[in-house]
């Protein structure tokens, strides 16, 4: 007889785990897991944004165009960057190439030149630079494009001082774009009143350009979304990375005081001419993805919009598997929607 109490002890007469034990086991057990996954996160974050800077190419001296060394900080007004200035006569504009994470001015290697050449013999002046922590810049630590918008504000302004053109196109590859958006995007609008611009941050404001002085922008495969160049980075490369893959972006952004970038619909709304190159087989972003892209954005501006989508190719390895196509396109974009006619 029990009088109506339940016994905590089983009929051997051992005590049974009561439910406060297990609850506090349960805790104890999530506790760890997510010690755990926020040690990996952080130790993954700060992995990838301190890789090792990529130096640049040894170009033959023979089959490099004319050019200008030029030193400049970036927009932080801390970061000391290096790049080559083209210069051709009368030019239409001038195009700022704003590579990817892990490369640098020379994101194509010597084949590169092609290109660059092909566009001076258009009338275009063309800068080519290093992003922090990548050739012969300074900095630390990458951003991939979270810290590296301030070096393309950068690299606009000193074009702005050295070159002719009233005007610059922007040609980002990889997280060159994610960089390219965020720089465009905090960039105040043209004819903005003093009150207006005061609520900008005074990097912005002493800069003395707004978005009207970017006439165009080339992306070479875009992502829906900022973080989508990092999370396969982290579930390819890091410990227990199918997990932290969600985190890691999060702590990398943190870090850089930036948010996850919606660059789809920043895409489709540039009021300005703009071309998207990709691989068919890209993996990586994921071709079908930037598919949805270019159609949102021939949805809202097909008439500033041109794609080029080329076969086989796999996450920026459109220009090293088809050069003549990809120089083709990036010609076809210039020639209809900047070249002057005579």
């Amino acid at each position: 007889m029990n009088n109506g109490f339940v016994s905590s002890k089983d009929y051997h007469g051992r005590r049974k785990p009561s439910f406060v034990f297990r609850a506090a086991l349960i805790l104890s057990i999530v506790a760890t897991v997510l010690i755990v996954v926020i040690a990996l996160t952080v130790l993954s974050a700060n992995h990838l944004m301190n890789i090792a800077k990529n130096e640049v190419t040894n170009v033959p001296s023979n089959i490099l165009p004319s050019y200008s060394t030029t030193s400049f900080e970036s927009a932080d007004g801390q970061t000391a960057l290096q790049g080559w200035f083209f210069k051709t006569d009368n030019p239409i504009s001038t195009i700022i190439v704003v590579h990817d994470t892990g490369s640098n001015r020379l994101p194509f290697g010597v084949e590169m030149i092609d290109m660059v050449e092909s566009w001076l013999d258009s009338g275009y002046n063309v800068f080519l630079f290093d992003q922090r922590n990548s050739g012969t810049s300074g900095g630390d630590i990458s951003g991939y494009g979270y810290l590296e918008w301030k070096d393309v504000l950068g690299a606009i302004s000193i074009v702005k001082q050295i070159s002719v053109t009233t005007n610059v196109i922007l040609y980002g590859i990889g997280t060159g774009c994610t960089a390219d958006i965020i720089a465009y995007t905090s960039l105040p609008e043209p004819g903005l009143t003093e009150n207006e611009l005061n609520k900008y941050d005074t990097l912005i404001k002493n800069l003395e350009f707004d978005r009207s002085y970017i006439a165009g922008m080339i992306f070479d495969s875009p992502a829906k979304k900022s973080d989508d160049y990092i999370r396969p980075v982290v579930a390819q490369n890091e410990l227990l990375g199918i997990i932290t893959q969600y985190f890691v972006p999060y702590a990398m952004r943190v870090s850089a005081g930036s948010d996850n970038i919606n660059l789809a619909a920043e895409i489709a709304r540039l009021p300005m001419p703009v071309l998207v190159i990709y691989g068919g087989h890209d993996t990586f972003i994921g071709a079908d993805r930037i598919t949805q892209i270019i159609d949102e954005r021939n949805r809202l501006n097909s008439s500033l919009t041109m794609s080029t989508m080329i076969s086989g190719a796999g996450y920026l390895e459109e220009y090293e598997l088809n050069k003549s196509e990809y120089i083709t396109a990036v010609s076809d974009y210039l020639n209809s929607f900047f070249a002057v006619n005579e």
